[in-house]
């Protein structure tokens, strides 16, 4: 830019030859000196030393630029006033700007090791190309952006499981159901997969371009910058890989090809790190591409011997050189640690996955403490996950007591995330494994506490979901009560795993137990205390015995005195109740064995018993000052109404007695501050129900069942032998107790032996799966796209027994293809190429004959038939045709066996042939196949007694002997010695033997049958089709040619060994296919069920119902239609959250009658859904009625919710509900975390107003004491 010249006016007498010249933009100015000659001007600007200054543009251009333009330059703060809205002019060219692809190779230059001379370049392929957590379950992927580090996105692939094996080239030739045929040959480039026509990339008149472009309507076709390609990288395809199916993932089928329900795209392994890859179509384009590469797949992992996966390690003797073998522990315990510990410590230290199964409070928290420690040591990670919330909050407490780096991640509360271990349930677990978090990486162990809860019907599928997905870098700790499968379980997670485990177990008790039986009810039997169970297991029978008399004894003096009709044995009143808990407490602190634990398997019997004991004071006067300054200390963060909330006052009355009580009916406050004081020794008598026995380490040094009886929410029974292990075992305390006691009283009758017995000595419940599919799994699974749902449901332990002997089959399986090879093709030319439809008839004519005789079996008439007496026609093994004489019939019914003396040839020990007659081959002739020929013995008749089968009986004749069946068998039943050559069978065996030989001999045609259907009058529907279908194969047996030929018994056996060996190499392919999965049914049906929802679509790919429903953790599929259908779009806030707790609210209840029109109108809109959602799913085939799947919709909180909503006090709340105040936190607890998937889901479909409602929503329950920060967590 040119600067034009300014005429100055003529310099003054007064002026001094200076000039002042601006330097740039900083605001330096330099001064100009030197005098001009006479009459001249000063130098002009474009001729200075230094040249132009610097131009600056105008501040308003650089403004509009930076801060309009781009909108990363605004400030942070006064968003408001920002633009919200850039105008940008429209480049349909810019749709053919193509970002380049990853270079999938580099050059790797070659020099000479001595001199350094360069000597060539090689090609070499760059790892992990093109992967993110979007498109590739590699743990080499890059990290996703921090703030979703820690949780994952519901868009991210998960990691690979561990144990996935590779897939061979059958299965990943072979197509699905699901999956569509994609030709490679033609107009894939036009015409993608799915659809019935593609894009015309030729324009109109003209003709084809070198280059593909699209032609646009008025626009001149554009030369498109494609990058220069390489001929290496044409010849490498896609990503450079050699895309042969070692690279693929394990154990999953192919995209291309494979059964996976997929479209056309598909992740690799991560084992290898690449991207998409194309198909090697055929073997020899896999080979070739091998060859080309000079690669091999590699091989298998190797496998233990016979499948050896749980390794038992002994721990019934301490380890003498411990302290040698680890001198330097991560960890150090204050006391010496059990033998099992040890075992434990030594495998940890090896880096192996182990299962603890041991007594509760016998230590086992000590193992998961050592792993912890190591893992700090390593500076990895560590997860310690819980069945329940509650316990994770206690365990944040006493891991952060004992470590400091320990965070705590729960549904809304997010403590330290980035410490070394984390705690949280399960369930969280299972929901990061899946959205793919960066926290997997670093994980060294999983600590799965309770693992025995994987028996729960309702959440145990969730411990085999998070084991089957767990990336194969992770190593297991599984702590769990003693269990009889412990070595079954552990086999299974290691097969699933591919890991080795060390099995410890161990029954042996920190503090043994003494059980005793008390059956006092006043002070004046408070006594009456009898040993049923000593500390080292024997039973008493005496002190059973004990109890019986004195409980007799008082009913006996009972009646006496008020009448023999007074009800003294039956159910107990409160005042009997009171009277029992009186005299047993009293007993126990007379002998100092409080404090003690009362299960009660009842909410509201708990409050009762507690109630009773009015008059009772436990604690002292310096007690009692601790327990009240503890309690106000806790309540202190409650306002005002909620710290006199009636259960509030109660529970504070009751501690001041060293009286507590912990069930679900208490508020989740309350319930810690309990526990808080129960673990200082200040609560002496604490009623609680089973609850309390799945928590941290809080023994007792009594421990008592007011019944072995209980309700499972179906019928009373007993309890089982694992349950009052679980709740004994927090009898005696460790260091204080020398034995801990367990007392069950006798309020009614005293229980029978038998049952006692079998409580508290049976064995405990063995582990079985409880796995079971549903809509969030499969839409998860279907989303990863690599990841196959029949891949779950082959790692469940529900299928481990059919699973466990899969490699002994495949090698069965590989040995009968060698049989198959060697055998070769049988003839099927000329005179046999009827033998193939021949076989298929015999065998037909065999299967409808067994099915015609198990069902006489049966049956009333045929077993009047087939009496003792009857003539029937055998045929076994031994016997071809051979009639027999029935002598016996058992009377099992399923297993029913006839005693039949059937006629055979003599052996040469009693006159018969000397030498057997040359085996002839089992072929069955026409003749043979329809009766007309029966065998006749070529020379003296022999008989033989067999024991034969339903099916073994060829043909039931019409005619009986009359004989004495009794006699016979007596004739017949074999000696205790030889029997001498002299002495023969007695007169009736051989009558009966020659009559039998004269009806074979003297019907050259055959004897006549029973009619199965008419003369036997078999009704069955499944009998008369098989009566038919052997009719008419019988008749057309005379129309095949094959049998008339001389080489037809050669032919036959080798066509029917052929046959028999394809059976049984398509029943053990059979077994390791899917088609066997026991779920694959109610897959299938549930696919059907997200395809007629729009959820998911032909090719298998995820829909966006699908990824909502994804996100969603209960009743995805209704509340997606609520979503999708805009249900809560005219709702206000408060009534939006008020409908969404029947998603939550458990139990039957009245719907509210007081509630908003709007809101009543919803309720009717969730019905209706329910109901079309219940309809499809049972047209799809599965079993829940439409009744029972409605019924899961409670609106019995609407009203509650929707009042704490608007702001309702806690205390008019409680009095509103007709639950107790437990139940309506932890709806109101569980209906936030849903308020959060809504949101999210939200905002996944770009629905900004719902997501702000359903936070608006969130806040307005989130307060008071519903949501009181956990005392753990402080």
């Amino acid at each position: 830019m040119e600067l034009e010249r300014i005429a100055l006016p003529p310099r003054g007498p007064l002026e001094l030859p200076l000039a002042l010249l601006e330097l740039g933009c900083a605001g330096r100015f330099e001064l100009l000196t030197g005098p001009p000659g006479p009459g001249e001007a000063p130098p002009p600007r474009s001729t200075l030393p230094q040249g132009l200054p610097p131009f600056a543009p105008p501040p308003v251009s650089e403004l509009e630029q930076r801060f309009l333009g781009t909108p990363e330059w605004l400030p942070p703060h006064q968003h408001e006033r920002a633009r919200r809205c850039w105008q940008r002019a429209p480049e349909p060219r810019a749709l053919f700007a193509l970002e380049p692809t990853p270079v999938a190779g580099g050059l790797r230059a070659e020099r000479d090791p001595h001199s350094g001379a360069l000597r060539g370049f090689t090609e070499e392929l760059l790892p992990d190309v093109g992967l993110s957590a979007k498109n590739s379950l590699s743990l080499r992927r890059p990290p996703g952006p921090p703030g979703q580090s820690l949780r994952g996105s519901a868009t991210n692939f998960p990691f690979w499981p561990g144990g996935l094996d590779e897939p061979s080239l059958e299965q990943i030739r072979t197509h699905g159901d699901e999956e569509e045929d994609v030709d490679f040959e033609t107009d894939l480039l036009v015409t993608p997969p799915g659809l019935k026509r593609g894009v015309d990339y030729k324009p109109p008149g003209r003709a084809a371009l070198g280059e593909s472009a699209m032609w646009i309507h008025g626009a001149e076709p554009p030369r498109m910058q494609v990058p220069p390609i390489s001929l290496p990288a044409q010849r490498r395809g896609w990503g450079g890989r050699c895309p042969c199916p070692a690279s693929w993932r394990p154990s999953t089928r192919s995209t291309w090809g494979g059964t996976r329900p997929r479209g056309a795209q598909g992740t690799p392994s991560p084992r290898q790190g690449a991207a998409l890859h194309p198909p090697c179509a055929t073997p020899t384009a896999w080979k070739r591409c091998c060859r080309r590469r000079r690669w091999s797949p590699p091989p298998p992992p190797p496998e233990p011997p016979e499948e050896q996966w749980a390794i038992p390690i002994d721990a019934s003797t301490p380890v003498e050189d411990f302290d040698q073998r680890i001198p330097d522990p991560a960890f150090k315990w204050p006391f010496v640690p059990d033998p099992f510990q040890q075992q434990a410590v030594l495998c940890l230290e090896q880096g192996h996955s182990l299962l603890v199964a041991a007594h509760t409070s016998a230590g086992k928290t000590a193992v998961a403490e050592y792993a912890i420690a190591l893992a700090q040591r390593h500076m990895t990670r560590t997860i310690y996950t819980s069945p329940i919330k509650a316990l994770s909050n206690q365990k944040f407490r006493d891991f952060k007591t004992t470590f400091g780096d320990v965070g705590l991640l729960t549904g809304d509360v997010q403590l330290r995330p980035e410490a070394s271990c984390l705690i949280m349930t399960t369930e969280i677990l299972r929901s990061m494994l899946y959205n793919g978090s960066d926290v997997i990486r670093e994980l060294e162990w999983v600590i799965f506490d309770e693992v025995h809860y994987i028996n729960d019907a309702e959440r145990g599928v969730v411990w085999e979901e998070v084991l089957i997905m767990l990336p194969e870098h992770v190593k297991l700790i599984l702590l769990s009560a003693t269990i009889p499968n412990a070595l079954e379980f552990a086999q299974w997670v290691g097969r699933t795993k591919r890991r080795r485990l060390r099995v410890i177990s161990t029954r042996q008790r920190p503090v043994p137990l003494e059980h005793f039986l008390y059956t006092g009810n006043s002070p004046r039997t408070r006594h009456q205390l009898f040993l049923l169970l000593d500390a080292r297991g024997n039973f008493s029978t005496q002190g059973y015995y004990a109890a019986v008399e004195a409980k007799k004894e008082r009913t006996s003096k009972h009646a006496q005195t008020f009448g023999a009709k007074q009800p003294t044995m039956g159910g107990t009143g409160p005042g009997q109740d009171r009277g029992v808990w009186l005299a047993l407490l009293g007993l126990l602190r007379e002998r100092e064995q409080l404090p003690v634990v009362a299960f009660t398997f009842s909410r509201s019997r708990c409050d009762e018993h507690a109630d009773a004991l009015g008059s009772l004071d436990l604690v002292s006067s310096a007690e009692k000052g601790r327990i009240r300054l503890f309690f106000q200390r806790c309540i202190a963060r409650l306002r005002g109404s909620d710290r006199r909330l009636p259960q509030v006052l109660r529970m504070a009355e009751l501690l001041q007695r060293g009286i507590g009580v912990h069930h679900g009916g208490v508020l989740p406050l309350l319930k810690e501050v309990v526990e808080m004081l129960f673990s200082q020794g200040l609560v002496k008598v604490l009623f609680a129900t089973e609850t309390f026995a799945m928590g941290v380490n809080m023994p007792a040094r009594t421990v008592v069942f007011d019944s072995i009886r209980k309700h499972d929410g179906n019928n009373f029974r007993d309890l089982l032998p694992g349950e009052y292990v679980q709740m004994s075992g927090r009898a005696g305390r460790r260091g204080l107790d020398s034995t801990g006691t367990v007392i069950i009283l006798c309020k009614g009758p005293v229980p029978e032996m038998a049952d006692l017995h079998r409580v508290m000595l049976g064995r405990p419940t063995r582990l079985q799966s409880q796995f079971r599919l549903t809509y969030s799994m499969i839409l998860n699974l279907l989303r990863a796209q690599a990841l196959r749902v029949e891949d779950m449901m082959r790692r469940s332990f529900s299928e481990f027994p059919l699973r466990r002997d899969a490699p002994a089959q495949e090698r069965r399986v590989a040995e009968l293809q060698r049989e198959l090879a060697a055998l070769g093709e049988p003839e099927a030319e000329g005179a046999m190429a009827d033998l193939p439809p021949y076989h298929r008839a015999v065998q037909g004519l065999r299967q409808a004959r067994a099915l015609l005789q198990r069902r006489l079996a049966e049956s009333v008439a045929g077993l009047r038939a087939l009496a003792p007496g009857r003539v029937v026609v055998v045929c076994t093994p031994k016997h071809r045709n051979a009639l027999g004489l029935i002598l016996q019939v058992s009377s099992e019914g399923s297993s029913r066996t006839f005693t039949t003396l059937v006629l055979c040839e003599k052996p040469p020990g009693e006159g018969g042939p000397a030498v057997d007659p040359p085996k002839v081959p089992d072929v069955p002739y026409p003749e043979d196949l329809l009766l007309t020929r029966l065998f006749v013995p070529e020379g003296a008749c022999g008989h033989m007694l067999e024991k034969l089968q339903p099916g073994d009986i060829a043909g039931v004749t019409a005619k009986t002997l009359r004989v004495n069946p009794e006699k016979l068998l007596q004739e017949l039943r074999p000696r205790q010695g030889p029997r001498p050559r002299s002495e023969s069978p007695g007169m009736e065996v051989g009558v009966a033997v020659q009559e039998l030989a004269r009806l074979a001999g003297g019907a050259p045609g055959g004897l006549p049958l029973l009619d199965p259907v008419g003369a036997l009058q078999l009704r069955d529907p499944e009998a008369v089709e098989a009566a038919a279908r052997a009719r008419t194969l019988a008749a057309s047996l005379g129309s095949f040619h094959c049998v008339h030929s001389p080489r037809f018994p050669q032919q036959y056996t080798q066509f029917a060994a052929r046959q028999e060996l394809l059976e049984q190499l398509e029943h053990l392919q059979f077994l390791l296919s899917d088609q066997s999965l026991l779920l694959l049914p109610e897959y299938h049906q549930r696919v059907a069920v997200l395809r007629a929802l729009g959820y998911v679509a032909e090719g298998g790919a995820v829909a966006l119902g699908g990824r909502l429903a994804s996100l969603l953790s209960n009743h995805e599929l209704v509340l997606t239609e609520l979503l999708l259908g805009n249900v809560l779009a005219p709702l206000r806030p408060e009534e939006s959250v008020a409908l969404l707790s029947c998603m939550v609210c458990q139990g039957r209840g009245e719907p509210p009658p007081h509630v908003p029109p709007a809101l009543q109108q919803g309720m009717e809109q969730v019905r209706a859904v329910a109901q079309r959602v219940g309809r499809l799913q049972q047209e799809c085939g599965l079993s829940q009625s439409v009744e029972e799947f409605v019924e899961q919709f409670s609106f019995s909180l609407v009203e509650v919710v929707y009042e704490w909503a608007r702001g309702m006090p806690f205390a008019d709340i409680a009095r509103l509900a007709a639950v107790q105040e437990g139940a309506v936190v932890r709806c109101i607890q569980q209906l936030e975390e849903t308020c959060r998937e809504v949101r999210q889901a939200a905002r996944l479909v770009g629905e900004s107003a719902l997501a702000a409602k359903m936070e608006a929503a969130s806040n307005m329950i989130k307060r008071d004491i519903v949501f009181a920060a956990s005392l753990y967590t402080q």
